[in-house]
């Protein structure tokens, strides 16, 4: 559908919390092997991984022009085909999270913010990625919104309720700046206006080896409706210390969008990981929530026992599944930045 003339929260929409029911989720399949140089033959087998895990609870929409090999290596792995959607889009690359539709709802249905995407402001490799949106809005026959900002999913994580997360590294630095000329008020209006927010918790900084310059999705995560799980550094040497300290400072004197105070539950971090001499962004934070599901990082660390316990204790309701990703994380990103969700109509729940 073209775009609406009025705003989504106008109309009703918001976004929903991760944690809400899902109806599917989108992943783009890799293939572009310039994102992970010289280690890009594990990488398929770990998006099998992920799909296995998710199809059990929830449809799997795969971006891929050339469905034959992915469908071949996730027979191999007992995935139930009927279970998985292949649409052709082309992609450049395949952190889904960042580029994929962004989802808003309402007792209407489903719609699709068409947010721009410009590669992090970073990379001149985004032309295909900046159509999924638009693409998919078409495909799924939902509305589709034009904001008329870059703005990608792991810059922002919401509560549903109408707070949401953000560092103003990501979001206001003139250090890969996506949106040059909009100010903190222009950009705290459009996410209210087309995202159903009313209260903007700004952070201050993401964390080392994080070429996004900020996403919150390595930092700190909406785990409940006033409840943030947020990373902390414990070696005070490393460069996150303070930043993360800061955060976690920030965040206990910071309030919902009805006035409560935050509870704060502290995740770990891994000791630092490095390839080829670069600092690569390891967090536990860049968890995917699905239907009783949570998918987590993990990294060969002693700590990865720590960051799964928690989070079992955080979604008691939920199995929690650690996925190798230090391979993955070659790539920049991991289970996070590579997953975005389309949340279950309320209708398809019997909710109006």
């Amino acid at each position: 559908m073209p775009a609406s003339a009025s705003t989504p929260a106008a109309l009703g929409y918001r976004m929903p919390a991760e944690w809400e029911p899902h109806r599917a989720t989108w992943i783009a399949w890799p293939h572009n092997r310039r994102d992970w140089p010289g280690k890009f033959a594990p990488i398929p087998w770990i998006y099998v991984e992920i799909v296995r895990h998710l199809h059990r609870l929830e449809r799997v929409r795969i971006l891929s022009t050339e469905p034959t090999r992915p469908a071949r290596l996730l027979r191999r792995a007992g995935v139930d085909l009927s279970q998985v959607d292949f649409l052709p889009f082309p992609t450049d690359r395949s952190w889904t999270r960042d580029f994929g539709p962004m989802f808003i709802q309402s007792g209407r249905g489903l719609g699709i913010n068409n947010w721009r995407f410009n590669g992090w402001a970073k990379y001149p490799n985004w032309r295909r990625d900046d159509r999924i949106a638009a693409r998919a809005a078409r495909r799924l026959k939902v509305p589709r919104f034009e904001p008329g900002l870059v703005l990608e999913g792991g810059a922002i994580d919401v509560n549903g309720r109408g707070s949401l997360l953000a560092t103003e590294e990501c979001l206001l630095s003139p250090v890969q700046q996506r949106n040059p000329g909009i100010g903190r008020s222009e950009l705290e209006d459009a996410l209210g206006k087309f995202l159903g927010v009313r209260r903007v918790l700004w952070l201050r900084r993401g964390i080392a080896g994080d070429d996004t310059h900020g996403h919150i999705d390595d930092v700190a995560r909406f785990v409940g409706p006033s409840t943030v799980a947020a990373c902390r550094e414990e070696n005070q040497a490393d460069p996150n210390y303070t930043p993360l300290r800061e955060n976690l400072e920030l965040l206990r004197a910071m309030r919902d969008q009805n006035g409560r105070r935050l509870e704060v539950v502290e995740l770990p971090m891994p000791s630092p990981l490095y390839f080829d001499g670069r600092r690569l962004p390891a967090s536990y934070a860049n968890f995917y929530i699905a239907n009783g599901l949570v998918l987590v990082p993990t990294f060969h660390d002693p700590r990865d026992r720590t960051a799964l316990g928690l989070l079992a204790e955080l979604f008691p309701d939920r199995q929690i599944v650690g996925i190798h990703s230090v391979d993955l994380l070659w790539g920049l990103g991991t289970l996070h930045c590579l997953t975005q969700q389309e949340p279950q109509p309320f209708k398809d729940r019997g909710e109006k």
